[in-house]
């Protein structure tokens, strides 16, 4: 069996973070592992609190984790701060893993900074080099290279001065702009998404990112990975379930436990198939 390690935040509503990460794992037939960096207080409502674990206990938790049951894929997602950074690169420098996914969770897309600017920095230095395949969102991709991006055409723009600056793949996020991801490896392939009536995509970024890792430990290619990722993240939400009271999260085993999809249940507003929220 492949195995999948994801080093992120937990979410106490299973929404997204490690949680989301775990479920995906499991859809794709992957044996999972966990390393949280920090406990987050949250809901389908929002976030209240996050407590950032010690560094040296993430540090303990990697080498715990490979040097036994050795991933055949990781995500890395929540860093938290440049501490937790610094051992995440360490381990990665260390261990050597392959297919290596980053979620590059560094601002919102409503523009809200969610990792300081000091492991911003330490994060593109170390960690974009030692990864196969980053995720930013637009606004991410709009602050890690200067360009603004209200088009394809500047997604794919963007893209490849990510790729040329850091030497790896770039999967961009664009749900919440036009319906399409772009990834670019040396060349650029497009994935468009259908508008899709559901508010509920709590976690869509989480789990496109550990689909796409679970891909290519299953021996696809980067492109046969990305489009693997959306058609499933796609799925996930068309599956129409509805819980909690805000935002709510994706059946991320709908394949397994089909139900049929109902728009009326969630007629607020249309979304494109994974906004970042």
């Amino acid at each position: 069996m492949k195995t999948f390690l994801t080093i992120a935040g937990s979410d106490p509503s299973g929404g997204a973070g490690i949680q989301a990460d775990m479920k995906t794992a499991a859809a794709f037939g992957l044996y999972s592992m966990s390393i949280p960096t920090a406990v987050t207080i949250q809901n389908t409502l929002g976030v209240s609190g996050v407590y950032e674990l010690p560094a040296e206990v993430v540090k303990a938790q990697l080498d715990a984790v490979f040097s036994d049951i050795f991933p055949d894929c990781v995500k890395i997602g929540m860093c938290v701060n440049k501490e937790i950074v610094s051992v995440i690169a360490e381990a990665l420098e260390k261990y050597r893993p392959c297919n290596v996914v980053l979620d590059t969770i560094l601002i919102s897309s409503s523009g809200r900074q969610l990792l300081p600017p000091d492991a911003a920095k330490l994060m593109r230095e170390r960690l974009f080099k030692l990864s196969d395949i980053i995720t930013p969102n637009v606004p991410e991709a709009e602050y890690l290279t200067g360009c603004k991006i209200c088009s394809e055409a500047d997604m794919e723009k963007a893209a490849s001065l990510l790729y040329e600056k850091h030497g790896c793949a770039v999967m961009l996020k664009g749900g919440h702009l036009n319906g399409c991801d772009i990834l670019y490896d040396s060349s650029v392939s497009a994935f468009a998404h259908q508008l899709i009536n559901n508010p509920n995509t709590h976690g869509t970024g989480c789990t496109l990112s550990s689909a796409l890792a679970c891909s290519l430990a299953l021996g696809k290619t980067a492109r046969e990975a990305a489009k693997a990722a959306s058609e499933y993240v796609v799925g996930a939400i068309e599956d129409g379930m509805d819980l909690g009271h805000g935002t709510g999260p994706l059946n991320h085993l709908y394949r397994l436990f089909r139900q049929p999809y109902h728009p009326a249940r969630c007629p607020a507003r249309s979304h494109t198939a994974h906004p970042e929220l």
